[in-house]
């Protein structure tokens, strides 16, 4: 099925104020925002990709500023299990701090439905697909929900070697 790339980015305001944080803490931040996310779908009998998070330059400073970026997505279980997760998602997000976005079917020629918000305590936004049969997308062959958690951009501790750690 032809879906196109999702172009939605994280909170990707920095300033002078960037916080300054460890590879390794900004991945552990990352798979903490990554399941809070997971619970509000509520789905537990299904399968989540691999790997967790890992990081990415920060256009305004390569060698000194970076981001967290973890794409998964939630599969293997009925298409019904799947939109009634992305409904709960949607319904949870603001009584867990975030503020949604843009909400709706996307500009892909499947019209996905897809859901975008920011944590309003964190720097980490999400970026949610529901990828099941439809009108517009026709049967589905592998339904599933997308996710993809990107945080703002960090600035690596002094001495640490970013090129190293991508």
């Amino acid at each position: 099925m032809d879906r196109s790339e999702n172009t939605s980015t994280a909170n990707e305001s920095t300033s002078s104020k960037t916080s300054t944080l460890g590879v390794e803490e900004a991945r552990e931040k990352a798979k903490t925002v990554s399941s809070q996310i997971y619970d509000m779908i509520g789905i537990k009998e299904g399968r989540v990709t691999e790997p967790g998070p890992g990081i990415a330059p920060c256009e305004e400073d390569p060698e000194h500023l970076y981001s967290t970026v973890h794409p998964w997505s939630l599969y293997d279980v009925p298409e019904g299990e799947l939109r009634d997760g992305f409904q709960r998602l949607k319904e949870n997000l603001p009584e867990q701090g975030w503020k949604i976005v843009e909400y709706g079917p996307n500009n892909s020629k499947t019209k996905t439905l897809e859901l975008t918000a920011d944590s309003k305590t964190e720097p980490f936004s999400l970026n949610a697909e529901l990828w099941v049969s439809s009108a517009t997308a026709g049967t589905e062959k592998d339904p599933k929900i997308l996710v993809n958690v990107a945080s703002g951009c960090f600035r690596a501790p002094k001495g640490t070697a970013l090129d190293q750690e991508f």
